[in-house]
């Protein structure tokens, strides 16, 4: 029987952190030391956004280089674990059974919010991934929902893993990695890392109460989404642990953090 599987929330940030040895990408090579293996990884990124909820199922899911621009090494970087295509099945099921629509897919694959950080966290790339979509439809409260819904999984040793980031208005970012954060970022980044450790989850849900400081770190809300996911999955009393913390670039929240 494995043993129940913590949950992931991970800030990633600008792509190149996919081949940069920094503070941050140093912190994820540690975050598997007290993790046991998983059977597999399902990653809800905030880079696959749909009409309704998808999931990967194929085998062998495709690695997607979806950015432009960037330094060729970046384009160089190969990360091909295997999919589980019987999970992904079984996931549909159960979720069907609960009232809610999610479809495999073999179109997509793992995008750069998947495999820009796994392969840090688990270089080795043998444990299965699969991606969860993003249902562009749904409002705050419902993608929270459904992060409840796939709590079971933890118990099946899957590793759930939302990648994103609490701050993230690339407008606004600064030129060097270590940029003076913007005073509103500071601002947001901590009422919601606050709310995350008083278990005040409907604070996350309706974040945009915040304020300006809400409005001015989250343009868009693709990459706060993941975050709710993961807050959902947290059983009473369980522990919030932040793994990373860190501004970079005046504007994205690197903030990392693991429940159970």
């Amino acid at each position: 029987m494995s043993k129940k599987q913590p949950v992931l929330f991970i800030g990633h940030g600008n792509p190149m952190n996919a081949i940069s040895d920094n503070s941050f990408t140093k912190s994820l090579k540690k975050i598997s030391e007290n993790i046991e293996k998983p059977e597999a990884i399902l990653v809800i990124s905030a880079h696959w956004q749909t009409r309704g909820t998808s999931i990967t199922a194929s085998d062998n899911p495709r690695q997607i280089y979806d950015f432009y621009g960037f330094p060729e090494d970046l384009y160089r970087v190969v990360y091909n674990p295997k999919g589980k295509k019987e999970l992904s099945s079984y996931i549909v099921k159960a979720l069907n059974e609960v009232d809610t629509t999610v479809i495999g897919v073999d179109y997509w694959g793992l995008d750069h919010g998947s495999w820009a950080v796994l392969t840090h966290i688990y270089p080795e790339a043998d444990i299965p991934v699969l991606q969860l979509s993003l249902d562009a439809g749904l409002d705050e409260k419902s993608h929270y929902e459904l992060g409840k819904k796939l709590s079971f999984l933890r118990d099946m040793g899957v590793l759930v893993i939302g990648s994103g980031n609490i701050v993230h208005n690339l407008k606004e970012m600064g030129r060097e990695t270590y940029s003076e954060p913007h005073p509103w970022a500071v601002e947001f980044d901590r009422y919601i890392s606050e709310s995350i450790i008083a278990g005040k989850h409907e604070k996350l849900i309706s974040y945009k109460k915040a304020g300006e400081c809400s409005e001015l770190s989250l343009p868009t809300d693709e990459h706060y989404l993941p975050l709710l996911y993961i807050a959902a999955m947290q059983n009473e009393g369980e522990k919030v642990e932040f793994l990373f913390d860190e501004i970079h670039h005046s504007s994205l929240s690197m903030r990392c953090l693991k429940i159970g």
